[in-house]
């Protein structure tokens, strides 16, 4: 349960991609860009984060996208993909490619309930294990997985332009 009365939990429709787009990019930014806003990944946010492309994914049949919805807009957003194999040996290939929840919205439970609805939506589909990968750096995202119940079970990288960052890869068994 969140602490936010008025959160609604549902499927991203084509009329959200503006918002996810413009959300993406404030927890991209708040996240990964903490000590200025380099050419490469100003290029690399402003490229991958566009209403074009989150159209795309919601519309891709191989995307599940819920959001949550407070009173005034969407704060945050999960996406599941399906077909998207492990970077480590023997992973599942289910990833939940995004969690994102807008920073001032953070430690509310939104994330834990999106998390919960993305997992229960691979249930459904009868997947039976997802995967994850998290910046290595992201202490507060890195626990926050740990306790919803995902293991650490390799590692990969991040790469932009020629600059490779550790991320650790999680993954844990979907419900029922």
């Amino acid at each position: 349960m969140t602490d936010h009365p008025d959160l609604t939990l549902r499927v991203a429709e084509l009329a959200d991609a503006s918002s996810l787009a413009a959300l993406s990019v404030e927890v991209w930014v708040a996240t990964y860009l903490r000590e200025g806003v380099g050419d490469a990944f100003a290029d690399y946010v402003l490229q991958e984060y566009t209403p074009a492309r989150m159209r795309a994914v919601i519309a891709a049949p191989t995307s599940h996208i819920i959001v949550s919805q407070n009173r005034m807009g969407i704060d945050g957003y999960i996406r599941v993909d399906m077909g998207a194999p492990a970077p480590v040996v023997g992973g599942p290939d289910v990833e939940i490619r995004t969690l994102y929840v807008q920073p001032r919205h953070q430690g509310r439970g939104i994330g834990a309930a999106l998390l919960r609805a993305g997992l229960a939506h691979c249930a459904e589909e009868g997947v039976a294990r997802v995967w994850l990968a998290s910046n290595a750096e992201n202490t507060p995202a890195k626990a926050f997985y740990l306790s919803q119940g995902f293991e650490r079970v390799g590692e990969t990288q991040f790469v932009i332009n020629d600059q490779s960052y550790l991320n650790d890869v999680f993954a844990r068994n979907c419900p029922g």
